[in-house]
């Protein structure tokens, strides 16, 4: 009776054993269901360097086109591109320009280009077909081991008379690897920004000439 007794109360507490066995199993299961759903990676902070020394570093060749048409003859816009004296004061992150001749009677630009921490200066061979294209090639330099810049002007559209249309081209690559990697960052803002700094240009230069020529217009008009 004794040994009866002993075996079901043994039998009774490894039932109630075996239960809390499975509950705590339960548990178990419950919190692995809910860590599934968690991402599997572990979360990374996201940090912003200036210099992501991570990145692939390369001097490949670069290049960009654009064209617009604008409310400017084609002598007009050949005019604000050829004076390249007056970039300084309104071509992006230009600091100097100034027009020199070479020794063989060439014409060139010497620009100095700034943009925190890079300032460079380099110098560009000029060549120009009147109020159709100006054209620039990079003769020396510590920051370009390649840069071609083009524009060309042609009549725009039919239905706006003193139009032209505007076509512009760069192509840059650079020496050194560091200066790829910091001037790319900025360099690629100032393309985007030549033909619009240029239009502004034209702008400033020719809205006078624009007003007056309509209101001798007008006034012509009211007289007849």
């Amino acid at each position: 009776m004794k040994d009866g007794k002993f075996l079901k109360a043994v039998r009774g507490n490894s039932r109630r054993a075996h239960f809390r066995h499975l509950g705590s199993c339960g548990i178990l299961a419950e919190r692995r269901t809910s860590l599934q759903l968690c991402p599997a990676t572990p979360m990374r902070t996201t940090r912003r360097t200036f210099i992501n020394l991570a990145a692939p570093i390369s001097t490949r060749r670069m290049e960009y086109t654009e064209s617009r048409i604008l409310e400017y003859t084609p002598e007009e816009m050949y005019n604000v591109v050829a004076n390249v004296e007056e970039y300084k004061y309104f071509v992006p992150w230009c600091k100097k320009s100034r027009m020199t001749k070479g020794p063989n009677g060439d014409i060139r630009a010497e620009l100095e280009i700034g943009f925190p921490p890079i300032t460079e200066r380099y110098t560009s061979k000029l060549t120009f077909v009147p109020n159709h294209q100006v054209r620039g090639v990079c003769s020396d330099g510590s920051l370009f081991s390649h840069l071609e810049t083009m524009w060309r002007f042609s009549p725009g559209a039919k239905d706006l008379p003193g139009s032209c249309k505007v076509d512009f081209f760069v192509s840059f690559e650079f020496k050194s690897l560091l200066h790829s990697q910091l001037a790319c960052m900025f360099f690629d803002e100032v393309v985007k920004q030549m033909v619009s700094a240029f239009e502004s240009q034209a702008a400033t230069l020719y809205r006078n000439k624009r007003v007056a020529s309509l209101r001798s217009r007008a006034a012509l008009s009211n007289h007849l």
